[in-house]
Parts: structure tokens; sequence; C-alpha cells
């Protein structure tokens, strides 16, 4: 995000050598990791304004929707606080592109929570590599253990590990009426969605191994 800011002309930058740590202290959230806690948003500014301007302003965006989706969220989640819904929806949001499909993500990851089945979700395997990722993972990098593998580790995730949009949020707290656990790309940048193992296991051979089942290398979770 700082990075796009940076980017904007006539834009004043003077968070160049400031670290996260200042950064969420000035905006009056010391200790609080910066990740997730800036609204995704069209903000317009007047020539002069700082990086900063903007930061706060996103920061402050973030949190008054955040609070006001939580008091109206769905009866009964398995999430205990608005941050525990936060870093939700930044799985969420990196887990599909088509807005559309969002409440199924997330109820797919509720169901998951519900039953104390680890999420298994890519993108934070991805977040905990850091620098490792190369634009692949590996099975291996499925079994190293990280804070963010939710592979290896039951739950959510210690933080968000994007910037989850509005549509994300409000997924999470309304999340859709299914008993799906499962979900594999369908192509389009799409998802199937499927309530058993054995039915999951025959779209990831339908639409990632091209029917080939002798191909399927998956794990029962």
């Amino acid at each position: 995000m700082l990075e796009h800011l940076w980017a904007q002309p006539h834009l004043k930058r003077t968070l160049a050598d400031e670290e996260a740590a200042r950064i969420m202290e000035r905006l009056g959230m010391p200790g609080m990791k910066p990740e997730g806690w800036f609204l995704p948003e069209t903000y317009f500014y007047s020539s002069g304004m700082t990086d900063f301007d903007i930061l706060r302003r996103s920061h402050q965006a973030m949190k008054r929707l955040l609070s006001e989706a939580w008091e109206t969220r769905q009866e009964n989640l398995p999430l205990k606080t608005p941050y525990e819904a936060l870093i939700l929806a930044s799985i969420v949001e990196k887990e599909t592109g088509a807005a559309d499909e969002r409440p199924m993500i997330a109820a797919v990851f509720i169901n998951r929570l519900r039953r104390g089945m680890r999420l298994q979700t890519d993108p934070t395997v991805i977040y905990g590599m850091g620098d490792r990722y190369r634009g692949n993972i590996r099975k291996s990098d499925l079994r190293r253990d990280t804070p963010y593998n939710t592979y290896t580790r039951k739950g959510l995730p210690p933080t968000p590990i994007a910037l989850p949009s509005a549509s994300s949020i409000r997924a999470v707290l309304h999340p859709a009426e299914t008993r799906a656990l499962y979900f594999v790309a369908s192509g389009g940048g799409r998802h199937h969605f499927s309530e058993t193992y054995e039915e999951h296991r025959k779209a990831v051979i339908r639409y990632l191994l091209g029917g080939n089942a002798a191909r399927y290398k998956g794990d029962r979770p």
C-alpha cells in the first residue's frame, strides 16, 4: 500500500524511513501489526497532502467499517472479536476475486472453524513463507510449520495476511447458508464447492488433474 501511495503524483512522501511499528503508534495502535488495518478504497486528495494523511484516512475508514459490520453480524459465528473477523476476511480476500463468491468462501471457513478443522488455505502459507516464496508452493512448504501455516495449525493465523475489502468483511460476518467444507478452482476465477471429502476429491480430479484420478495425491484433512 505504501508503495502505491509513493507512486502517486503530488502526494508528499513522508514515511520513507519510518518503520511499521512507528506508523501504528502514530495511528494510536501501539504494538499492533499494520497488516489488514487499512481499507482498500478510492481516496481523493489535494496536492501537498502526505502519504500519512491518506494512510490515516484509510485506517479510520477500516475501523469504522469493521465496527459497524461487527455490530450487525450474524449470530453464533465462531469469531470472538472484530480482529478475528478482520483476519478471516483477509483470507477470503486472497482466495477469490469474485465478489459474489465471497459469502460462500467465508462460509466454508466458518464451517471448518466450527468443526475444529484446519483451514488449509494456501494464501496463509504463502504469507508465512515471506521472502522464501518464489511463485510456487511445494509439499515441503505445506509441511513446514509457521504461525501462518493453516495446514499444520488449527484456527486462524495470528494476523491478517492482506488488506480485506468491505465485501470480504461483510461476507465473513454474513456468510452464505451452506454445509460446504471444501472448494477448488474451477476456472475463470471461480470455484466448485463440496460438502464431502469424496465430492471434493472428484472435483479436484476434474478441474485440476484433467480427469486423471491416478495423479491425485491429496490427503484427507
